[in-house]
């Protein structure tokens, strides 16, 4: 009988010896491919193997009517590759390399602000504490009108250009010209980038006496770290029970993932394995490491958690750990490997497929030839009832996998809750709905914020915030007449009924505008059905001491 290994670091090194394999391997087709000999590569002694894509490329380039741009041409057909496999194989350009990355990474350079493009204008929301942009004084409020002498105001600027001019290597200077209301003249600031934190942790904060609260926003190279000091800060507070909040988390590092299941479980328990047709099955174990063996606890999710937050999910819903409450996941089950190019760009090759301890692949299905469908997928949840009636959905029965305390869990298209919550679509609260999903509270939220910084600056503690600002009447009147200048008009019943929501909504967006995540998250909670489920559920849940 074939020992099992007890987790999955053992595996590690033949990874990393994959990996390097690969890259001798590329390499030498890379060079192979410089030869004066273009389109033939010499993989086995003196043997030709003719490089069909190589010498359609080097063909056209010379004999086409027009120009044409080689590199283009090449990053067209390997996307094109990549259309032909799965919807999570992809072709990174150099270009898009960073952008991807840089949030998995935990860190990047840049000048450290949060900003939105407002009227075409780059504004600050905030500056990150401690960063660069605020050690030379920017402040928010301000707007950018210049980078390096370069105008970004009034040209159609996107959010792409502005973190393109702004992000860069740490120790560079970069140029900013400001507008600041109340101030006559433009002011100038030349900041030195430093290492900006990207954080994969929203927020961590006690809901009650013995409930805690953590949102994971993606599993990043730090996620574990952050969380890890969130739960042994939560636990000094008191805490016993814990809501975990993976909604709308796309994933990210299988490794994170892992770590973070593992502090749930008891010693020898299966996380997750993996297996593809060149990959041999990987299993990952729990260890006997985790802190959170004896906190009972609530996993939040929705149709936008996928990926690594699944396996998180399924690994504790197949353990018979905790409660899963919320709608079905996305279903995203497949693993992929990234490999980084010499000239800068990346592959990203799905290599295998991920279990659950009960054996179900989650993995949705797709067609080769059909992506946009794919990601359309949960668009169509809407339109099939599923968001409001989970009777709807229809499960493979061949694909029923049951959990060791006999709960019956299903494969092939996400994750489904134990609990679940629809969406909310009432119709008492029409007027709210319609305001939310148009964004205009969010939107008259930001206004009010740059129109009162100064009245605003005096909240400097969640604490202080939550008992001192509230919307008033006069405010809530103006919203309204700010909608129907929108061209949004409702009865009196209906906006009266929707008042309440609209102003705790309201003081969530300005409790972010001045204090990030810590201020908007405790409020929205107030209105904010699958939280306030969770908690319910939580409190009839017993405690062992």
């Amino acid at each position: 009988m074939t020992k099992r290994p007890r987790n999955y670091r053992v595996y590690l090194p033949i990874a990393f010896a994959l990996v390097l394999i690969s890259g001798i391997i590329l390499g030498f087709l890379l060079q192979s491919n410089t030869s004066p000999h273009r389109g033939v590569s010499f993989l086995t002694g003196s043997r030709p193997v003719y490089n069909t894509i190589d010498e359609i490329i080097h063909y056209v380039e010379n004999n086409y009517v027009d120009s044409v741009n080689q590199d283009h041409l090449e990053t067209d057909a390997l996307k094109g590759m990549m259309n032909d496999l799965d919807p999570h194989s992809e072709y990174i350009t150099s270009a898009e390399y960073n952008a991807l990355n840089d949030p998995l990474l935990g860190h990047f350079g840049g000048i450290g602000i949060s900003f939105r493009i407002e009227n075409d204008t780059i504004m600050v929301i905030n500056p990150i504490p401690g960063g660069p942009s605020e050690e030379v004084g920017l402040m928010a409020g301000d707007r950018i009108v210049k980078v390096n002498d370069t105008l970004v105001a009034g040209v159609h600027v996107t959010n792409n250009i502005a973190m393109h001019k702004l992000k860069g290597k740490k120790g560079t200077k970069v140029k900013v010209t400001i507008y600041r209301r109340g101030v006559p003249k433009l002011l100038h600031f030349t900041i030195i980038r430093g290492t900006i934190p990207t954080y994969s942790l929203d927020i961590a904060y006690m809901v009650n006496k013995q409930l805690g609260y953590i949102k994971l926003n993606k599993f990043s190279a730090t996620t574990y770290e952050e969380f890890d000091h969130a739960v042994r800060k939560l636990k000094k507070e008191g805490m016993k029970k814990l809501i975990l909040d993976l909604r709308g988390n796309p994933g990210g590092y299988l490794n994170a993932a892992i770590r973070v299941a593992d502090e749930f479980l008891p010693k020898g328990k299966i996380i997750v394995f993996t297996k593809g047709l060149h990959r041999p099955k990987t299993v990952a174990y729990s260890t006997s490491k985790g802190q959170l063996k004896h906190t009972d606890v609530a996993i939040l999710i929705n149709e936008g958690t996928a990926s690594a937050a699944e396996i998180v999910t399924g690994a504790l819903q197949d353990n018979d750990i905790g409660v899963v409450i919320g709608r079905r996941s996305f279903g995203k089950g497949l693993v992929q490997e990234q490999m980084r190019l010499p000239d800068g760009s990346a592959l990203r090759l799905t290599v295998a497929r991920y279990y659950t301890p009960t054996g179900r692949c989650i993995q949705k299905p797709y067609k080769k030839d059909d992506f946009k469908a794919y990601y359309a997928e949960a668009y169509h949840r809407y339109l099939d009832g599923e968001m409001q009636h989970p009777d709807s959905i229809k499960f493979n029965t061949s694909l029923k996998f049951t959990t060791p305390d006999g709960k019956v869990v299903y494969g092939g298209g996400g994750i489904m809750p134990d609990i679940y919550v629809p969406l909310a679509t009432d119709t008492i609260h029409s007027f709210y709905n319609i305001l939310a999903n148009k964004g205009l509270i969010y939107q008259f939220a930001f206004e009010y914020t740059d129109n009162h910084r100064m009245q605003l600056r005096k909240f400097r503690k969640f604490k202080s915030f939550d008992k001192g600002f509230n919307m008033s009447n006069n405010e809530y009147r103006r919203l309204v007449a700010y909608a129907k200048s929108k061209g949004i008009t409702e009865s009196p019943r209906k906006v009266k009924l929707s008042e309440d929501k609209i102003k705790i909504l309201f003081k969530a967006y300005v409790g972010r505008n001045v204090l990030n995540e810590k201020g908007f998250y405790p409020i929205y909670h107030q209105i904010d059905p699958i939280f306030k489920k969770a908690v319910q559920v939580m409190d009839k849940r017993h405690v062992d001491d």
